[in-house]
C-alpha cells in the first residue's frame, strides 16, 4: 500500500456513499483508489516509462562499445547475451524479494549505489590507465559487471521496481514493463556493433576514451547520490 493509506478511512468511506467527495477519509486512500481505478494500458504506461528512463538503453551504447572493444564479433554477441542475463536476473530477484533480501542482508539502496559506483569509478580508472577494463580471457565478467549490474539495472532500477509496487500497481504489470525494456536493452546493445563498423577501430578508441571519463564521472556520482541517501552528505542531485 502507498505511504498514507488508511485502510479504515477507506472501509468508512464504502460503508457510507453519501460522503462528501471532499470528506477527510477520501485522502487517505484516493491515491490507491486511483492507482486500482487506472486501466491496464494506464497502468503499463506509468510502469513503462519510468523504467524505460531508468534503464537508458539508449545512453548506455558508448559503454557499452568501450567494454567490449576489441572483441571478436561471436564473444561480443555472448558478452551482451549474459549483461542482459544478469540485468533481468537482478531486477527479477529485486522485484519479488527486493525488501526481503535488503531487510535480512541490512542493506540500504544508498549503500548498494555507493557499492555500485565504487566498481564503476574502478573500473574506468583502469581504462584510462592500461587501455582495457580487465583481461581478454575474462569479458564474461564485463557482461555481468558492470554492462549486466549496475549500468542496465542498477540502484535506480532497483528503487523504481520496489517503488513502482509499494505505490500499488499490480506486479505482474511492472514485470511485463520490466520485461519489455530488458528486451528492448539487448535489441540496442546487439546493434551497437552497427556504430563499430561505422566509426571504424580509430573512431572507437577515440570515443572509447571520451566515453571512459564520462563512466567514471557517472561512478562518482552514483557514490555521491549513495552518500545522499544513507544521510552522510546533503548535496541536493
Amino acid at each position: 500500500m502507498p505511504p498514507g493509506y488508511d485502510r479504515k478511512a477507506e472501509q468508512r468511506i464504502f460503508d457510507n456513499p453519501q460522503a462528501h467527495p471532499y470528506h477527510p477519509d477520501w485522502a487517505s486512500c484516493v491515491g490507491f483508489r486511483g492507482i486500482m481505478e487506472d486501466s491496464l494500458l494506464q497502468q503499463f504506461v506509468k510502469t513503462f516509462v519510468p523504467l524505460f528512463i531508468v534503464i537508458d538503453a539508449f545512453g548506455n551504447i558508448p559503454f557499452v562499445i568501450t567494454l567490449s572493444e576489441g572483441v571478436p564479433r561471436p564473444e561480443r554477441n555472448k558478452m551482451i547475451l549474459v549483461a542482459v542475463l544478469t540485468a533481468a536476473l537482478v531486477g527479477l530477484a529485486f522485484l519479488f524479494l527486493g525488501k526481503i533480501i535488503l531487510d535480512a542482508m541490512g542493506i540500504s539502496v544508498g549503500a548498494f549505489a555507493i557499492a555500485g559506483g565504487l566498481i564503476l569509478l574502478v573500473l574506468s580508472v583502469r581504462y584510462v590507465l592500461t587501455g582495457q577494463i580487465m583481461d581478454y580471457i575474462r569479458e564474461e565478467m564485463v557482461a555481468v559487471v558492470p554492462i549486466g549490474t549496475p549500468l542496465t539495472v542498477g540502484p535506480a532500477t532497483i528503487t523504481t521496481l520496489l517503488l513502482l509496487v509499494n505505490e500499488g500497481f499490480h506486479i505482474y504489470i511492472v514485470l511485463l514493463s520490466f520485461a519489455l525494456n530488458i528486451l528492448i536493452a539487448w535489441v540496442v546493445f546487439m546493434l551497437s556493433g552497427w556504430f563499430v563498423s561505422f566509426l571504424g577501430q580509430g573512431g572507437v578508441k577515440a570515443v572509447s576514451k571520451v566515453f571512459s571519463l564520462l563512466l567514471a564521472a557517472i561512478a562518482v556520482t552514483m557514490i555521491i547520490h549513495g552518500l545522499d541517501m544513507i544521510g552522510i552528505t546533503d548535496t541536493g542531485l
